[in-house]
């Protein structure tokens, strides 16, 4: 069990409007940092006023991007209490990619409690508006000041919480997909299932180009053949074709997401169908000219479930259902919300409560 030290400010800053919290925008008072290094390994756990990092402009992050990153939410209740979702698979995932980043790891269970002190310290400034809710941003970062290319001898884990509102402008109304033909996220052997910075800095080429066609986010297609879906850049993506759920398999190019995680469980609860083979882009836009394309929605932390009403590949355009929030769409987000809300039972005991 960590050991955490609690310094805490005595100029609480101002909270903002609820209704207009929009999405990494504001930051609370304070932040959980804890050392790391060869000799002592993680040490020296405290919480502080949330202020700039002092860093050495050698320091291994800002030149070889020697960093992961989690992203997570605390949720208030209708009691006022308030809990995580499955933290603890946020805790493995960022195990999985610090261990290809060559960076430490905190054990599952420090991790959890980490979290848990800083949004207990922070309780405050998780919101009470409908869907609201604490973003919870943990990552580790390489503070060592060296220039040569090796791995870092000393590091930082550092967590700072934001409330935040819906992720897109548009909340759960259906947006609109650009599926890239040009440019590739992830290949085998790389680090497509990692949760690093520089997977999201080399995706922003392709967002900017979709902002300019009109389309809110990229759907990235496999990195070899530029055939088979794989993940839009803030989610994973689902498609209903024909009474089926499909997603993109979990093979080292796509983030194993917790909410993909979450929805796959629930749907295989339902009874609905779901396969995690590979689906070409073609027979997704066969499927929307056959009518056969019935829903497509993307998951994530910060957006949830997100429908898709419209994709763009190669010219040519998919509107599916008529540009509505499909039935399972609809049902996931309910269900998702409720138990993470706390406005449902929590069947499946996914999640937590901070004190």
């Amino acid at each position: 069990m960590l050991q955490i030290k609690k310094q805490l400010t005595a100029n609480k800053k101002s909270k903002p409007d609820e209704n207009s919290l929009g999405f990494g925008v504001y930051y609370t008072d304070h932040m959980l940092i804890i050392d790391h290094d060869e000799e002592q390994g993680w040490h020296d756990a405290r919480i502080v006023p949330y202020e700039p990092l002092q860093i050495d402009p050698a320091a291994m992050v800002l030149h070889y991007a020697m960093e992961s990153f989690e992203g997570m939410k605390a949720y208030r209740t209708p009691d006022g209490s308030i809990q995580l979702f499955r933290p603890d698979k946020n805790a493995q995932r960022m195990i999985n990619t610090n261990h290809r980043m060559c960076l430490p790891s905190l054990p599952v269970e420090d991790f959890v409690q980490a979290v848990k002190e800083i949004v207990s310290v922070e309780k405050d400034w998780v919101p009470h508006a409908e869907g609201t809710s604490l973003y919870i941003r943990p990552f580790v970062i390489a503070t060592e000041p060296h220039l040569g290319v090796r791995p870092s001898r000393t590091h930082q884990f550092i967590i700072i919480c934001s409330p935040v509102g819906a992720y897109y402008s548009t909340g759960i109304n259906p947006v609109k997909i650009f599926v890239e033909d040009e440019y590739t996220r992830a290949c085998p052997g790389g680090t497509g299932f990692t949760k690093c910075g520089g997977n999201y800095a080399a995706s922003l080429i392709s967002q900017v180009k979709a902002h300019e066609l009109g389309y809110e986010q990229t759907l990235w297609l496999d990195g070899v053949e530029h055939k088979y879906v794989e993940e839009v850049g803030s989610m994973n993506c689902f498609f209903k074709i024909g009474g089926t759920v499909y997603t993109a398999p979990c093979m080292g190019t796509v983030l194993p997401g917790v909410t993909r995680m979450s929805c796959i469980d629930l749907l295989k609860h339902w009874g609905v169908p779901v396969s995690e083979e590979r689906l070409p882009i073609a027979d997704v836009m066969q499927a929307s000219k056959d009518g056969k394309l019935e829903e497509v929605f993307g998951t994530g932390t910060a957006a949830v479930i997100s429908p898709v009403g419209e994709l763009r590949y190669e010219g040519d355009v998919a509107y599916i259902n008529n540009g509505e929030i499909g039935e399972i769409t609809h049902k996931l987000y309910n269900t998702l919300t409720g138990i993470q809300w706390g406005t449902m039972p929590d069947e499946l005991g996914w999640t937590v409560k901070v004190d």
